[in-house]
C-alpha cells in the first residue's frame, strides 16, 4: 500500500457544522479571517486563483511587486488583482512557502475551502482539482438535528440558486463557485424557514417568491458588514 496516497485520502475533521457556520458567517461580516487547519496543503495557492486586494490593504501592497498587479475589472480605482504563473501558482509562493504570509491579502485570510463541502458543489474544473480533492475530504460532525438541518439548508440554497437563475435579476447570480457557496451560506436560513413551513402546511412555494426571499436575505446580511482595517491582524 502507498502510505502517502492512503494518508492523503483520509477524512479531515471539519468541526461541528453549526459552530463552523457561525464562524464563517462572522468572518464574512467582520472580514477578520478564519482559522483553517491547512497543514501542509497549498491547494488554494496553486489552483489558478486571481486574488483581490483592496486599496486599504497598504501593508500587503507594499510587499507585492507592482508588476504582478493589475486593475480589478468592474471595481473602483485602487482595487487590484494578483494573478498566477503559467503553472497556476501564486507568484508569491516561493520554494513552496508563502513569502508574504504575515502580510497576505484579506482574500487569502478569509478563504476556507470548507465552503464547497458545506454547499455540496465543486470549486471548479481541472484547474481546481486540488481544491476539489481537499473539499471532499472535509467531514463535518452533527451533534444535534439543527446541525443537519442547517447543512441541508445551505446545500438547498446552492442548488436552488444554480437551478433557478431565471428567477433572479441579471447580475444577481454569482459568477463563480466560490461566490455561489458564500451566497448559499449567507441566505441558508431562507430554506430553513420555507422547509419548516412546507412541513407544517404541505404548501409548495413559488420559485419567484423564494428567489425574492433569497435576495432580501442577502441584502440583510450585507447590512451587517463591517469594513476591514487597513492593516489586518495576522491570522
Amino acid at each position: 500500500m502507498d502510505v502517502k496516497n492512503s494518508t492523503e485520502k483520509q477524512d479531515l475533521p471539519a468541526g461541528c457544522f453549526s459552530s463552523w457556520l457561525r464562524q464563517i458567517r462572522s468572518a464574512l461580516i467582520k472580514e477578520n479571517g478564519i482559522d483553517v487547519l491547512c497543514g501542509e496543503c497549498k491547494a488554494c495557492c496553486t489552483s489558478s486563483y486571481f486574488i483581490h486586494i483592496r486599496p486599504e490593504e497598504i501593508q500587503t501592497l507594499k510587499h507585492i511587486p507592482g508588476k504582478l498587479l493589475f486593475a480589478a475589472p468592474g471595481l473602483p480605482k485602487g482595487n487590484v488583482l494578483l494573478g498566477y504563473d503559467k503553472n497556476g501558482h501564486c507568484p508569491m509562493l516561493i520554494e513552496d512557502q508563502c513569502s508574504i504570509y504575515e502580510y497576505r491579502p484579506l482574500t487569502c485570510r478569509n478563504f476556507d475551502c470548507r465552503i464547497f463541502t458545506a454547499a455540496g458543489i465543486a470549486a471548479g474544473g481541472d484547474n481546481k482539482a486540488q481544491i476539489n480533492q481537499r473539499a471532499k475530504r472535509w467531514k463535518f460532525t452533527y451533534s444535534t438535528q439543527q446541525d443537519r438541518d442547517q447543512h441541508s439548508a445551505v446545500q438547498a440554497a446552492a442548488k436552488f440558486i444554480q437551478e433557478h437563475a431565471q428567477c433572479f435579476p441579471a447580475g444577481e447570480i454569482p459568477g463563480n463557485p466560490s461566490q455561489l457557496a458564500i451566497l448559499a451560506i449567507k441566505v441558508y436560513d431562507v430554506f430553513l424557514e420555507y422547509d419548516d413551513e412546507s412541513d407544517k402546511t404541505g404548501h409548495v412555494f413559488p420559485d419567484l417568491k423564494i428567489a425574492k426571499a433569497v435576495m432580501k436575505a442577502n441584502e440583510k446580511f450585507e447590512t451587517q458588514h463591517v469594513s476591514s482595517p487597513s492593516s489586518p491582524q495576522v491570522k
